[in-house]
């Protein structure tokens, strides 16, 4: 028998937890979260973790998992997720996943490429350097080691140009390797268990500019301003380097007004859909639903795609 994994892609506030339990309760399976802010107990309101009664209507896993004290890396959650399937699967060869977060669905959809090791001294020194001339030293050394993968990111994922663990990591590579971190990529050829059927929602710009804009009204109703304050003290720590927390810490700073970093969320979390956006819109097969689209039509797809697996 086959085992599909349907999977649930989009931008933020589109609709897909809604579409994820609806899916779940007629299929009887769980729900996996890929979303990588949802996973941090101390994060609630801020990554719209669901309420505790659409939590109570499936099972869900990688929901407030962890800590913000923890490390928890991309390659953690691949190798935890495909663990759980393997044992869901045995129950029901239906599950689903759900997510905002595009690496760490790739990340299970189709596993990571195979990297060298690389000397620790290495590494160190790419510390050394990165305290002292910061994360454009990071860039420029990215830029000049592998300049294909640099002017990739500048198009379809500029926000891990800001993130220092990411780009150490590329760096790292190409100066221990002496060769692009970009040509270790798709060279490994992961196997799954799964049948992926991969389903997307979308809807007009404008339409999906107010559904965030209303989240995050919402978000500041429901205590987020509280929540964020709670944890401002550790602000520095690489969970809380996301939108809906880093605008409020400048207000806590002083630096801005509240009016103005709520508008920043709103304006933040805006180009984070649209970054979204470009990254899904290159998954292979899937097939994409406006967000209103009746239940029965995705679910008639997916059957589709059931017969014809198992044809």
């Amino acid at each position: 028998m086959t085992n599909y994994l349907i999977t649930i892609i989009g931008p933020t506030a589109i609709g897909k937890t809604a579409l994820s339990i609806a899916l779940a309760k007629h299929y009887g399976c769980d729900i996996l979260s890929c979303d990588s802010r949802q996973f941090y107990k101390e994060m609630r309101i801020g990554t719209a973790v669901p309420t505790e009664a659409e939590l109570a209507a499936a099972p869900h896993h990688f929901i407030q998992n962890k800590s913000i004290f923890e490390s928890y890396s991309v390659g953690d959650f691949e190798q935890d997720a495909i663990a759980k399937l393997e044992k869901l699967f045995l129950k029901n060869n239906v599950q689903i996943m759900v997510g905002g977060s595009g690496l760490y669905v790739d990340a299970v959809l189709k596993g990571f490429d195979d990297f060298p090791d690389i000397d620790e001294n290495i590494r160190k020194q790419i510390n050394v350097d990165f305290e002292e001339f910061g994360i454009i030293y990071l860039q420029q050394e990215l830029k000049k080691s592998d300049p294909d993968y640099f002017k990739k990111l500048i198009v379809e994922n500029p926000q891990t140009l800001q993130n220092p663990q990411r780009i150490k990591r590329f760096v790292e590579v190409c100066l221990g390797t002496g060769k692009p971190y970009s040509s270790f990529i798709g060279q490994k050829k992961n196997i799954r268990n799964f049948t992926p059927i991969i389903i997307g929602l979308e809807a007009e710009r404008e339409i999906m500019y107010n559904r965030i804009n209303q989240r995050v009204d919402l978000m500041i109703q429901e205590g987020l301003l509280a929540e964020a304050e709670k944890l401002y003290p550790n602000k520095s720590l690489n969970a809380l380097q996301t939108v809906g927390y880093r605008e409020l810490f400048d207000y806590f700073d002083g630096t801005t007004t509240l009016d103005f970093a709520i508008e920043e969320i709103k304006k933040n979390t805006r180009r984070f859909a649209k970054r979204q956006i470009t990254w899904f819109k290159r998954t292979e097969n899937a097939k994409w639903f406006d967000y209103q689209t009746d239940r029965t039509a995705i679910i008639d797809h997916i059957e589709s795609q059931f017969i014809i697996h198992n044809s």
